[in-house]
């Protein structure tokens, strides 16, 4: 089974369109500068109707104040840190005492899945390099990097340039254990195309129940939020 997150939440339709759908979580971006930026009472508002079992996460960038991130967490009431910007392996270890913690790589050419290991959080999402840009820009890597990465990451979310047109093939080639997506079912910046965003959940579901991956789950150990 193939888990599915849908990113740059920003409004209760889009949400409850999502987690009707199927969605596993939903992502809340806490980066300001982001066109899906969304205010963490306005989150909170979003998260305290979806069912108990949907996570809702949280996107930072860069954010080193571990007390200001703690105040957004506990404002907003999520489940899972996703660590989006240039955090270093220490610091990732330090957020994952404190909370489940996401932490995205961006693939350019070449990674070393040996490296990987140094982050010790519960899930690592691998996403497009852009220089400037830090997730949600709609393009997409060389997925035989991937692949390789998910043979020793058991907890690998894959992003970057998925679309309901080739997420099937996404899941085939590189076996995650879960798939994440933002621009490839927007309308536009922070709103969702609800077709596109369901085509892509039972896509994704049911290229999952083909490849059947295997993989921990988040819900698994981390530390206390």
């Amino acid at each position: 089974m193939v888990r599915v997150k849908i990113c740059g939440i920003t409004n209760l339709e889009d949400a409850l369109a999502a987690v009707e759908a199927g969605a596993d979580a939903l992502g809340f971006n806490f980066y300001p500068k982001s066109p899906r930026y969304i205010e963490p009472e306005r989150a909170r508002a979003i998260i305290e109707r979806l069912p108990p079992f949907v996570m809702p996460v949280g996107v930072f960038v860069n954010e080193y104040d571990l007390e200001a991130m703690a105040r957004v967490v506990m404002r907003a009431r999520l489940a899972v840190v996703q660590l989006h910007g240039d955090e270093p392996p220490a610091f990732c270890r330090q957020v994952a005492e404190r909370w489940r913690v996401i932490k995205a790589v961006r693939v350019a050419s070449e990674i070393d899945p040996r490296g990987l290991a140094d982050y010790s959080v519960h899930a690592l999402l691998l996403d497009a390099a852009r220089p400037g840009a830090y997730g949600g820009t709609g393009e997409r890597f060389n997925w035989g990097l991937a692949r390789r990465v998910a043979h020793v990451v058991p907890t690998l979310i894959l992003a970057g340039g998925l679309s309901p047109e080739n997420v099937a093939e996404a899941i085939r080639l590189v076996r995650p254990y879960a798939v994440d997506v933002c621009t490839g079912v927007e309308a536009r910046p922070g709103k969702k195309d609800l077709e596109r965003m369901r085509a892509f959940i039972a896509v994704a579901k049911a290229a999952g129940r083909e490849e059947h991956p295997s993989g921990s789950t988040l819900c698994e150990g981390g530390g206390e939020s």
